[in-house]
């Protein structure tokens, strides 16, 4: 379905817990935070309803994310329950990484459970300030992850890495090369200022290409056919194998074609990251509510998303206060 300013709205983000095994500094606090009850999760049976009405109103893609999500029991099940809905043509995943390296076999599981891409989150390639960080967590596992995903040709995959210009504005370069022998994406990610983000400081895009540009030759914009569901653009570097990529959501904003919705770990569907409003599906299935009326609600939420964000602006008024692991950013 179209919002009201046009947008072609095909794509979700689905949080499935607010629990991580890692302590991400911009993510949440380092004492971390007081876990959602279970009973206030969604359980699988209500996402994969949901999903039936996301897609019967017109969304094609879906992310898995979290907190962590390969911490939740059954995620397997999940996606290829969520996969076979009518209408789902992909299911992709976001990750830290770090079970996947404890468990190289999960990757395999996945990929049969219908997956076709995973995002790997990895903001620093320096083993001390990885732990830093992340509170505790091993690059090692991370590394070795990437590369047992990479070895699967079914799957996709992708660095996310999130611009700390505190922390890895000195890595650029490094962390760009994981594309050179291998067909992935590094994608650079400017951080939300959401939660313990507001706490932290980004550099743009065009300082990322020209750096980049200076030690690697010329980029050139990708400019095959889209690849993802999301708003990232991608260059090519001479001699590398995989691409890298910017998803720049201040510089330049792409809210004019922002395709995405959000669903909470708890069942709010939010149609704007930057804003804590949306609706509270969770209630509505467990008051009994059927399918239309569920459609129902989610068409309004989704004609409400706003034009844009305002995270460049002043004003405070309805901006989301929680961190990310809540609200599966």
């Amino acid at each position: 379905m179209k919002d009201q300013f046009g947008r072609s709205i095909d794509y979700i983000r689905i949080s499935v817990t607010d629990r991580c095994n890692l302590r991400c500094r911009y993510c949440m606090p380092p004492a971390g935070v007081e876990p959602v009850p279970h009973r206030k999760i969604l359980t699988f049976r209500e996402i994969v309803r949901l999903t039936e009405q996301f897609a019967d109103l017109g969304i094609r893609h879906v992310k898995i994310t979290g907190g962590e999500p390969l911490v939740r029991r059954g995620l397997t099940e999940l996606i290829g329950d969520i996969k076979a809905v009518p209408g789902i043509e992909d299911v992709s995943l976001t990750t830290n990484g770090v079970l996947i390296g404890q468990r190289p076999e999960l990757a395999q599981q996945l990929a049969e459970a219908g997956i076709s891409g995973i995002n790997i989150s990895l903001d620093t390639l320096n083993r001390e300030r990885y732990e830093m960080l992340t509170g505790g967590g091993s690059l090692e596992e991370v590394l070795h992850a990437i590369d047992v995903c990479s070895d699967l040709p079914e799957l996709k995959v992708k660095i996310n890495t999130v611009t700390l210009a505190e922390y890895n504005w000195d890595e650029v370069e490094d962390l760009a090369w994981l594309a050179h022998d291998r067909n992935l994406d590094v994608r650079f990610i400017e951080l939300m200022p959401v939660g313990m983000g507001r706490c932290f400081g980004v550099y743009s895009q065009d300082w990322m290409l020209k750096r980049l540009e200076k030690n690697y030759g010329p980029a050139a914009a990708d400019r095959g056919p889209k690849d993802g569901n999301g708003p990232a653009v991608y260059y090519r570097l001479e001699g590398f194998r995989g691409r890298i990529g910017f998803i720049s959501a201040l510089s330049p904003m792409f809210c004019a074609s922002c395709n995405r919705i959000r669903l909470t770990s708890e069942g709010l569907l939010k149609p704007c990251l930057q804003y804590a409003a949306g609706t509270d599906l969770r209630q509505l299935l467990r008051e009994g509510a059927d399918d239309q009326s569920l459609r129902q609600a989610i068409e309004a939420c989704i004609l409400q998303k706003p034009r844009q964000h305002a995270f460049c602006s002043e004003e405070e008024t309805g901006k989301e206060e929680k961190n990310m692991s809540l609200i599966g950013g």
